[in-house]
């Protein structure tokens, strides 16, 4: 005599391991073919069939019988393939964020790399006492007066020559976007 799906499922729940086996081996082909149907593809139908059937023993609990037991169980499976569609697509719009997100700060660090060879160069071809001045100011982060006492010269002159440096950054900006 052949134990009901209904019956099995009711003792699936309260914890009996040999129901529980017993309704697997009676819908598991079933149920993988309606999750390859779902899915489309082999890999992700045995891996949402594997979901299904190690989520099931909690959703047993929550039984009540009022369907058919396949009936229940194919909406159990419907839910688990929305399921994991909805967090594959997270995963997909999260991971092209991160592409996005990785892209720019590539293109920042290539442009930031720019600005600086540029700003090196640049102050290279500035006269040595200049060239300190910044060195001491923006490298060091040095406030004027302490950077004038470094050199030896007032914290006016140091005023002065940072403004000298500006002055000559922005002459020779403008002249590269001129050419």
């Amino acid at each position: 005599m052949s134990v009901s799906d209904h019956s099995l499922a009711l003792a699936a729940a309260g914890g009996d391991r040999e129901a529980f086996a017993s309704l697997l081996a009676r819908h598991y082909d079933r149920l993988f073919a309606f999750a390859f149907r779902l899915t489309g593809v082999r890999a992700e139908a045995e891996d949402l069939t594997q979901d299904i059937c190690l989520a099931l023993p909690a959703k047993l609990a929550r039984y009540e019988g009022r369907a058919a037991f396949s009936t229940w169980l194919y909406r159990v499976a419907v839910n688990a393939a929305h399921d994991r569609r909805r967090r594959a697509a997270t995963q997909a719009k999260a991971s092209e964020g991160w592409g996005d997100w990785e892209i720019g700060r590539q293109a920042e660090m290539v442009e930031t790399a720019e600005a600086v060879d540029w700003l090196t160069a640049t102050l290279r071809g500035l006269p040595p006492e200049l060239r300190d001045t910044c060195a001491l100011v923006l490298g060091e982060e040095m406030t004027q007066g302490q950077a004038g006492e470094v050199l030896g010269v007032s914290e006016g002159t140091i005023a002065w020559r940072m403004s000298e440096v500006k002055k000559r950054l922005r002459a020779l900006a403008s002249e590269e976007r001129a050419s």
